[in-house]
């Protein structure tokens, strides 16, 4: 039964991973950098869009909102079979999710 579980929660985190960095190569990426940085390590993304503002804590469309008082922009990248998405709040990365396709 523990294996199980154990087993059922690995392929979970397997699946999507929302972290506070993302290794590219031999570099890092951590939040707080700057959407320079992004830009630097990952180019152009594939796609851009707005988030909305919305209480602490709470989930819209499946994303954490960090704080209730910022909005931001979500930059998605398609690499190596994965789906990378970094958000960004006033220039800075504040959440960086990872996923296979």
């Amino acid at each position: 039964m523990h294996i199980r579980l154990i087993v059922a929660l690995f392929v979970f985190s397997a699946v999507a991973q929302a972290s506070s960095t993302l290794r590219v190569g031999s570099q890092v990426l951590t939040a707080g950098d700057s959407q320079e940085r992004v830009v630097d390590l990952l180019g152009k993304p594939s796609s851009k869009s707005h988030r909305r503002s919305s209480h602490r804590g709470s989930r819209r469309g499946g994303v954490r909102v960090l704080d209730g008082h910022q909005g931001g922009e979500q930059w998605r990248y398609r690499r190596d079979g994965h789906v990378t998405v970094v958000t960004i709040v006033d220039g800075r990365v504040t959440e960086i999710e990872d996923r296979r396709l």
